[in-house]
């Protein structure tokens, strides 16, 4: 496998090109909205002989960093094992939407999570950031706080309330926001609000030293890194991080996801299973991780880590089987296509054809 990953072995023969080209199908999604600047999800899913998987890199991804994906993929569909039947708790998910234009729209979107207490809302979108900084971060207020006033509706004394910047802020940017928000109450994490590991750091070191308490989490800075446990190390022994938010596919499998949550919880640092926006098929791998990483305390009593951020499918105009939200959880296993959607989403012609290409570019590097 490509050098980057953690670790290249599989606990099962690896499966011909040709018998993974021959189980594809490549699937285009539309989302309700954009989110980080995706208005249609490709996937291209494998039809294997354990249970469905699914090969989602970005399109911007080389096949070295795609293998990783691919890796996961293959360890999931033909690897033969799950964790059973359980539940996950997960978080909504509120994209960058305006609420000055669209006064109704958190509440639209809420409708989506039921029984969700933990939310995650996006800010520092790329465009609206570059085009006028000081009017986006006024937007990512607004955006905030109409969440906190539609919890409140609701009854919600202390709901759980995560920023989500994507590296887009400086640490300027970042104080400002953050100390802002603050003053209306507690706020559970602002997740990767700059872009490097220094900056990451010099965040957490100045929320501390005004009294906020406000964990840093990072993403980016472990996810796109070539070696995410030699990351994990970068990002803790420099103070950078109160929580780590992993996600199976870029990690290359949930034995991968795994080895990384091990080094995070001997580090102190908790941790947050997220989505690479899979679809229905791959949230399956996530579920998997994140119920693995539940445990018992010495006082007997159940351990979970954060909230899940595994509820995306929401974000799609109808995804390709139901993956319910009930109570704010999920619950993990596989789950197989509806052929009907299947079929209504199924891509053809040029660009299965290079999906395929990319698939097997990235078999290259297994």
């Amino acid at each position: 496998m490509n050098s980057s990953a953690p670790s290249s072995n599989l606990s099962f023969p690896l499966p011909s090109l040709a018998e993974l080209l021959e189980r594809a199908d490549v699937v285009a999604l539309p989302m309700r909205v954009p989110f980080r600047g995706v208005t249609v999800r490709e996937a291209l899913l494998i039809d294997a002989p354990f249970q469905w998987a699914e090969f989602a890199p970005f399109p911007e991804y080389e096949p070295a960093e795609a293998s990783l994906w691919l890796r996961s993929a293959i360890q999931y569909g033909y690897g033969g094992s799950s964790d059973g039947d359980g539940w996950v708790p997960v978080n909504a998910t509120i994209p960058a939407v305006d609420v000055a234009a669209q006064p109704g729209v958190i509440g639209e979107l809420m409708t989506r999570y039921p029984g969700c207490t933990t939310v995650k809302v996006k800010v520092a979108e790329k465009n609206a950031l570059a085009n006028d900084p000081a009017a986006s971060m006024r937007q990512d207020i607004q955006r905030v706080r109409a969440v906190r006033e539609w919890y409140a509706n609701q009854g919600v004394v202390a709901p759980k309330i995560r920023m989500d910047a994507n590296g887009g802020w400086t640490v300027q940017q970042a104080l400002e926001v953050v100390e802002t928000l603050a003053a209306d109450g507690p706020l559970d994490y602002v997740e990767q609000p700059c872009a490097t590991v220094a900056e990451l750091a010099e965040v957490r070191q100045n929320l501390m030293r005004r009294g906020l308490f406000v964990r840093v989490a990072a993403d980016e800075a472990i996810r796109k890194s070539a070696d995410p446990i030699a990351a994990v190390k970068e990002v803790t022994d420099a103070g950078a991080c109160d929580v780590a938010v992993l996600k199976v596919p870029p990690l290359g499998g949930v034995d991968q996801l795994r080895t990384v949550a091990r080094e995070v919880a001997q580090r102190g640092v908790s941790i947050t299973v997220s989505s690479a926006l899979d679809t229905a098929v791959g949230l399956g791998a996530g579920l998997q991780a994140a119920a693995s990483l539940a445990y018992v305390d010495d006082d007997g009593m159940l351990a979970e880590p954060n909230a899940a951020g595994l509820a995306t499918g929401t974000l799609f105009e109808c995804d390709l089987a139901d993956r319910s939200i009930i109570d704010g959880r999920m619950h993990t296993g596989a789950v197989t296509p509806e052929p009907d959607r299947l079929a209504e989403f199924r891509v053809t012609g040029e660009r299965r054809d290079w999906w395929l290409e990319r698939l097997g570019a990235a078999y290259r590097h297994l």
